[in-house]
């Protein structure tokens, strides 16, 4: 017997992806008198709601909600509260869906009696353009993205920390609760500490797969890293922290530089080592961007991907600093 699915798509402007990320789910082979779709408009300014509402009027499985806050916590939380299923799949609208995504995130949940499952992503150009192919290639990377298990890929189900989007049996949000409204990013990981906390267990999928689209222009990727970067740290003005050992490296190379560049003023010294370093990263970025570029077969973008890791790493950092400033601003 198929569990009731509920599908939750917090969204806001995203009239570029957001049909044809539906588009994927009317194709899913779960059985739709089993599944629902929770669109959860966050008062959009585009045509993301008409696009959402030609959909429903098609598809009865297909509802379009309001959230009024706007961002993602909230939406999440109105979705859970709307939703008839037993079993609660969180969705993304930058991305789209192998047809097979929600029966073997269903099948995988029975199978390992796990409590919430997730699948790997694989990162996509969202343009055409050179950069968006850079910031994409970058997203696949060891040097990009540290040991996050959904972005790299696994070669079998392994249980980890958190997943991408996630898949989880309603149960779970009454031993729980519901995702924290005080989070704009960074609440899927904050939700998982509480359900591992409880000894809840949290399963990646290698076949279950999603394809992403993140930001295709070098200034959005840059704002995006320093907006990840900030909500990062600034969790612990809450009393809460979502960080691991990987989140803070791009911290820590930001304000190491930083300080170098601060004490060379007076210490000329350690202009030296601040251009030892800067090289060293300089070649890492190349040769990382080398291995890409061979095992993608296209070197068209082999002097992009580093600027690519480069607005990564600063922008992550430039915002985890930030947000350490607005702590001590707060004390204060």
């Amino acid at each position: 017997m198929d569990f009731k699915v509920s599908v939750i798509i917090p969204c806001r402007n995203e009239e570029k992806f957001i049909g044809k990320c539906l588009e994927s789910l009317v194709l899913q082979d779960y059985p739709k008198e089993n599944l629902e779709i929770l669109v959860v408009d966050g008062v959009s300014e585009d045509g993301t709601k008409k696009i959402v509402e030609k959909f429903s009027s098609k598809y009865n499985f297909i509802k379009l909600l309001n959230n009024p806050n706007k961002f993602t916590p909230f939406a999440l939380n109105i979705g859970i509260k709307n939703s008839k299923g037993e079993v609660v799949i969180r969705m993304d609208s930058h991305a789209d869906y192998q047809k097979d995504y929600i029966s073997k995130c269903v099948k995988y949940l029975k199978e390992y009696k796990a409590d919430n499952v997730g699948g790997v992503i694989k990162t996509m150009p969202r343009g055409k353009t050179l950069w968006a192919k850079a910031i994409a290639f970058s997203l696949s990377s060891f040097f990009g993205v540290g040991n996050s298990h959904f972005r790299k890929g696994v070669l079998k189900p392994k249980f980890v920390d958190t997943v991408f989007g996630g898949c989880y049996k309603r149960e779970v949000f009454d031993k729980v609760g519901l995702f924290n409204e005080k989070l704009q990013r960074g609440q899927d990981i904050e939700f998982n500490r509480r359900l591992r906390a409880v000894g809840g267990k949290i399963l990646l999928v290698p076949d279950i797969v999603a394809y992403y689209y993140p930001q295709a222009t070098i200034i959005g990727f840059l704002e995006h890293n320093f907006i990840d970067g900030f909500w990062t740290i600034y969790p612990l003005s809450f009393g809460i922290r979502i960080f691991s050992w990987r989140h803070l490296l791009p911290l820590f190379f930001v304000s190491g530089l930083m300080s170098m560049a601060i004490l060379s003023l007076i210490f000329s010294s350690l202009i030296s080592l601040l251009r030892f370093i800067f090289l060293v990263y300089l070649l890492s970025a190349f040769y990382f961007s080398f291995k890409i570029s061979f095992e993608k077969k296209d070197f068209s973008v082999f002097f992009l991907i580093p600027l690519a890791f480069l607005a990564r790493h600063l922008g992550y950092g430039l915002g985890s600093l930030w947000s350490l400033f607005k702590l001590k601003l707060a004390k204060v």
